[in-house]
């Protein structure tokens, strides 16, 4: 099977949890699944469901406390790279069917790392390898390289009404 590049992206709600409901599904089929997660740090609880139930898909994550709102530190950037590097490793090795880097895109956004490092990555995945990008603000080269490209539209949220996350639905 030829492995395709998909990209979700946008302002809308759905991005990981479409990621993560591919990785699902991958599972189901007998793939081998790794997610790398990028500017997250935090414990998630589908992170914690993954981690109990279903311990064949790996995930590591590659980020510490949100600073979407702020500024990346000098340990983001580290962090990031790190995973990247490792990522690049996970795409060499070939023992993985689907590879998740959710929030990739975020990353190069925040310049956690850049466009051409990522297209590095892209470009040195074998055929049989299904990739998946997530994150806002999707980069225009990684878009070109895509296969698939989903676009997340936000036409109407509870966040607007000052409704704040709630545990099991948003995270």
């Amino acid at each position: 099977m030829k492995g395709m590049i998909h990209v979700y992206t946008g302002d809308g709600k759905g991005k990981t949890t479409a990621a993560l409901g591919l990785a699902l599904r991958a599972y189901g089929a007998g793939l081998r699944v790794v997610i790398f997660q990028f500017v997250k740090g935090q414990i998630y609880n589908e992170i914690k469901a993954i981690r109990e139930f279903l311990p064949a898909i790996i995930i590591k994550q590659f980020g510490r406390k949100c600073f979407i709102r702020s500024e990346p530190e000098l340990e983001d950037i580290r962090l990031a790279q790190e995973g990247l590097k490792e990522a690049k490793r996970a795409v060499a090795d070939g023992q993985y069917d689907l590879i998740i880097l959710d929030e990739a895109n975020i990353a190069i956004y925040f310049k956690l790392f850049t466009a051409d490092e990522l297209l590095e990555l892209i470009h040195s995945k074998p055929e049989g390898v299904e990739l998946v990008i997530t994150g806002r603000k999707a980069d225009p080269k990684i878009l070109a390289a895509a296969d698939l490209v989903t676009e997340m539209k936000e036409i109407k949220h509870y966040y607007q009404k000052g409704i704040p996350a709630r545990p099991g639905i948003e995270y």
